[in-house]
């Protein structure tokens, strides 16, 4: 009896031990178990599904979480902002879609992306337009230049609640580029976005457009040799690993645009509606503050990992500008000439 007793202390001992490894590696496979919500939010009377293809580990998306528990604290449980990064509801096109139908109700759009959405929203994919994280404030807080890029999408029933960031543009490459010359020999992975589409072309480049989820292997294979994309995303993403220069075009601001289905939106209790978009605006504004500070740390990181940075002087830089003079003049015209010019204006200021 004692050994009988003995064998099923073994097993059951053995049974929790393998149960509890079991869990304890789900939740290390598991991206998300850091940013799990430390609430149940099984009773909300209302429920905000925000989609995201990023990584919350870069601060423009992270700002997702933070507007979620700020928001359940705010509302005492009523409103749960179900924030879903890593691309878990589709990819950028398909989510778009959703959420024209109302089958989501907000997405943090990336920049390129949004341009599909309107071509006013494409204002901030211009080069040397809103190109450094001090121009982004000015726009973002002048309440004339704000509005129209607000309500750009407004005749798609979605509205744009403010925005985060993820770094300004440049090149990742696997040789170093410091000129014009030297970018020729690259074929740079772009977004599927037609503003960028047009800049490359004027820029005599050569370029493939790609789905993001494809651009790991490509860069690997050689089917790519360069992407146009950030250093923050760079680094976190590990693209870093393969493409070991970079180039400070610093060209423009990525940007993560909250859009938000207004029939959804207008249908949401009135006090419930200030508490979300004064939320967004308030961890939209310390996101964007903490996005230049991961910048610089990010580059730091890549640099103690054998990235090497350089830059492009500033007349091959009036270069790249000469040379998308045409397309100024084309997304002038789709974005609005008389927006463009104001603030392009204002900002040089």
């Amino acid at each position: 009896m004692k050994i009988l007793k003995s064998s099923l202390a073994v097993i059951t001992f053995l049974t929790i031990l393998t149960m509890s490894l079991s869990i304890t590696a789900e939740a290390k496979d598991d991206p998300l178990a850091d940013w799990q919500p430390k609430f149940d939010p099984s009773k909300a009377e209302y429920k905000y599904l925000l989609s995201c293809v990023g990584h919350p580990a870069i601060e423009g998306v992270a700002v997702g979480f933070r507007i979620r528990d700020k928001v359940w604290e705010k509302s005492n449980g009523r409103l749960y902002v179900d924030f879903r990064p890593l691309s878990l509801l589709g990819g950028e096109k398909d989510v778009i879609r959703k959420l024209q139908m109302g089958a989501i109700q907000g997405m943090l759009s990336s920049s390129v992306a949004a341009a599909n959405v309107s071509n006013t929203l494409g204002i901030v994919n211009l080069p040397y337009v809103i190109d450094t994280f001090e121009k982004l404030e000015k726009f973002r807080n002048n309440p004339e230049l704000w509005q129209q890029f607000r309500d750009a999408a407004i005749n798609q029933k979605l509205v744009v609640a403010d925005i985060t960031g993820y770094g300004s543009y440049g090149w990742a490459t696997k040789s170093a580029v410091e000129t014009i010359e030297d970018a020729k020999s690259i074929n740079f992975r772009i977004a599927q976005a037609p503003v960028n589409i047009d800049f490359y072309k004027a820029w005599g480049l050569k370029f493939t457009v790609m789905p993001w989820p494809d651009v790991p292997q490509a860069l690997q294979t050689g089917v790519i040799t360069g992407l146009d994309h950030t250093p923050i995303v760079c680094n976190i993403s590990g693209k870093f690993n393969v493409a070991k220069h970079y180039t400070q075009l610093d060209y423009a601001q990525g940007l993560y645009v909250h859009l938000i289905n207004t029939r959804w939106l207008n249908q949401l209790p009135e006090d419930l509606r200030k508490i979300l978009l004064d939320t967004i605006e308030e961890e939209s504004a310390v996101a964007r503050s903490l996005t230049r500070i991961q910048q610089a740390e990010q580059i730091k990181s890549a640099e103690a990992n054998g990235v090497s940075f350089h830059s492009l002087s500033p007349e091959e830089k009036a270069q790249l500008i000469e040379l998308a003079k045409p397309m100024y003049d084309k997304w002038g015209e789709r974005i609005g000439a008389d927006y463009l010019r104001q603030v392009s204006a204002t900002l040089g200021k």
